[in-house]
């Protein structure tokens, strides 16, 4: 499936949608350049679990931000782990769980490692504020009908 986005607001409303849909054991993979919007994505997701999006931030320095809601949500940001081992050194394996929804903003730098069922999220930069968001993992009749 593919979306635009016009503005911050809007990624955050997709991420929304997505959230509704999502249920634990679910694992989402965020994938887009430096300043794309994923992090506005993860809000969106957030809210949806009725964590106030305010409270999201980028977690590149924390790397795992765990929020208490039902399921629990993890948002894992990667984007400083450099070397292959230190991903296994952060304790992502730990939150990815079948009673917790996990969203990780670089997923590419653990795609061998995920779940073939993972949703996918591409999210592109095409000018200004307009994005280009790819989601595959999630069923279209779900989508259609929230």
């Amino acid at each position: 499936m593919r979306l635009t986005s016009s503005n911050p607001h809007e990624t955050e409303e997709i991420g929304f949608k997505i959230g509704k849909i999502l249920k634990a054991g679910d694992i989402v993979g965020l994938y887009g350049d430096l300043g794309s919007g994923k992090t506005t994505m993860v809000k969106g997701i957030a809210s949806a679990l009725g964590i106030d999006s305010r409270d999201v931030t980028s977690a590149s320095f924390t790397i795992i931000a765990e929020y208490k809601s039902t399921p629990n949500f993890y948002h894992i940001d990667l984007y400083r782990i450099g070397k292959d081992d230190d991903i296994y050194n952060t304790g992502i394996w730990d939150c990815i769980r079948d009673d917790s929804i996990s969203v990780i903003e670089w997923a590419e730098k653990v795609k061998d490692e995920l779940k073939e069922d993972i949703i996918k999220i591409t999210i592109e930069s095409k000018g200004d504020r307009k994005r280009e968001i790819s989601i595959e993992g999630i069923n279209e009749e779900d989508w259609d009908n929230l």
